[in-house]
């Protein structure tokens, strides 16, 4: 099968920072919209992109907490977002819509990863609804302002796409709730959702793309035992990281979702997953890297689709 997910020799890798993939690159006027941009990757992405002179609107669903994180930091706004909750949602992006401005770049960024059972809006399991359902419908909700401004999308996704494909005959976990699983269908979801947005969008100007941003370690490991990261040899009993060189800074890990959003060298691309600051080539099987086929798969990403719009009511695209 004939595919673009193939390496491009971008010039960049796994060390490479969000500073270094903008070097050169003047983003004056440029509005992006980075959901928990005050946070983690999401804070590495937000300074690196206003330094490089964008404007950022940072929705959160701690505001005070954001505007904390972003204190000093000059060209950023907050609003009030909890993905996990389509009332916010649709307020947020009404909000938004009423300024009558266009967006340049959208970053899904925000997300939480292997947390007990736990259970959103009409009983929807969390991690599935607030790292995919709730990017759907805000992307879906802020279309006007996404095409006007010929925006790139870019799904913030994770090797762990690999732990499961789509589980369309129990996709909320009704039964046999395994976090990791979980977690791993919900990022199958965000490349999914990437590759079926690009083909809906790409002749109005509009490209999506999904990455997998490397291992770091942040604050999106707050549900995870300090026990089980020391099993998995992530950190020693006191804190520290055992194997720093496996791990990537904040700063290297934000670096692919901001060269997905702005990088020139894939002008004419989209619907592709990306991993150190590159496209990433097919996963072999038994290998950890690359993009699983089942999270490509054009026929899995428009049942996605339908099924996405079915449970939030959002579609930007229905006839």
């Amino acid at each position: 099968m004939i595919t673009a997910q193939h390496k491009i020799g971008s010039g960049f890798g796994a060390e490479s920072t969000a500073d270094d993939v903008l070097a050169g690159l003047d983003l004056t006027g440029k509005l992006a919209l980075v959901t928990g941009g005050y946070s983690g990757l999401g804070l590495e992405t937000t300074r690196a992109l206003t330094k490089a002179g964008a404007r950022v609107v940072v929705p959160a669903r701690r505001p005070a907490a954001a505007q904390e994180n972003l204190a000093g930091i000059d060209g950023v706004e907050v609003d009030d977002l909890d993905l996990g909750d389509l009332d916010s949602v649709r307020g947020f992006a009404e909000r938004f819509l009423a300024s009558g401005r266009s967006l340049d770049y959208v970053i899904d960024n925000a997300g939480i990863m292997a947390c007990p059972e736990t259970r959103v809006g009409p009983g929807w399991e969390a991690q599935f609804a607030t790292n995919h359902l709730g990017h759907f419908a805000l992307v879906n909700r802020l279309w006007p302002a996404i095409e006007r401004g010929g925006a790139r999308v870019v799904s913030v996704s994770s090797r762990a796409h690999h732990f499961s494909g789509i589980r369309w005959d129990d996709p909320h976990w009704r039964e046999g709730y395994d976090k990791w699983q979980a977690y791993g269908q919900a990022k199958t979801a965000n490349v999914l959702f990437a590759v079926h947005l690009d083909r809906l969008g790409r002749d109005r100007g509009v490209r999506a793309f999904s990455l997998h941003p490397g291992g770091i370690i942040t604050p999106l490991q707050r549900h995870i035992p300090k026990e089980e990261m020391i099993e998995r040899g992530w950190i020693d009993e006191h804190g520290t990281v055992l194997n720093p060189e496996g791990f990537k800074t904040p700063a290297q890990g934000a670096a692919t979702q901001v060269w997905a959003a702005t990088s020139p060298q894939l002008d004419g691309m989209g619907g592709v997953y990306l991993e150190d600051c590159d496209i990433a080539e097919p996963a072999v099987d038994g290998g950890t890297t690359g993009v699983k086929a089942w999270a490509t798969d054009p026929a899995e990403a428009a049942r996605l689709w339908t099924l996405s719009a079915e449970l939030t009511g959002v579609n930007a695209f229905a006839a």
